[in-house]
């Protein structure tokens, strides 16, 4: 069965309900994880289960269709953070807890459902190519800094990589029912990226 979207919400009252429903599911996965239901989905949303499946065949297509744009959403706001501070380059604890307020404010609400979303979202090659190139950008721009501030360690790049893959890990599967704080994700950072020793 695809768990693809059925129809493009092409009109104003289409993409109403679209919204309408992905945030009712939101609140019902967010609650009640894989016990919610596309009827506990519908009727959240004062639709009726026709309605839901003109959009969507299952609960797992909403629940991709929520990771898509929960992808999106985060590629959006850490590529325009990242972009200032290249500018900007202020000191290292300032640009990671700059990055990692963002991090901690798109995760902010309803961490259960962030935490279902990172095990079970089943992305199509190219939403998968979208979350790659998100690693990918942010674990470049962290090594970016880690070089400017001489942190890091022998292989920047890799403490890089490291650090985007710990700080994920974090919120998505060590403390998945609970939002993280900066301060929390910083201690993480600090433990991984030492200052490069004086010769």
């Amino acid at each position: 069965m695809s768990h693809r979207t059925r129809r493009s919400p092409r009109q104003d009252r289409s993409r109403f309900t679209v919204d309408t429903l992905l945030e009712a599911a939101a609140q019902l996965f967010g609650r009640d994880g894989t016990a919610t239901t596309t009827n506990h989905i519908a009727a959240r949303a004062g639709t009726s289960i026709g309605t839901l499946y003109q959009y969507f065949p299952d609960k797992q297509a909403i629940l991709n269709a929520l990771a898509r744009r929960h992808v999106a959403d985060a590629t959006a706001r850490l590529g325009a953070v990242l972009d200032e501070l290249r500018v900007a380059e202020p000191p290292f604890e300032t640009t990671l807890r700059t990055v990692l307020d963002v991090v901690v404010d798109l995760h902010r609400d309803r961490p259960g459902l962030h935490g279902l979303m990172h095990r079970m979202a089943l992305p199509a090659a190219g939403e998968l190519a979208a979350v790659h190139a998100l690693e990918d950008h942010l674990a470049n721009e962290i090594d970016h800094h880690l070089r400017r501030c001489a942190r890091g360690g022998a292989d920047p790049a890799l403490t890089a990589r490291i650090l985007v893959h710990t700080i994920d890990a974090q919120v998505h599967r060590v403390h998945p029912r609970r939002p993280l704080t900066t301060d929390e994700l910083m201690t993480v950072v600090e433990q991984l990226t030492r200052p490069v020793s004086a010769p």
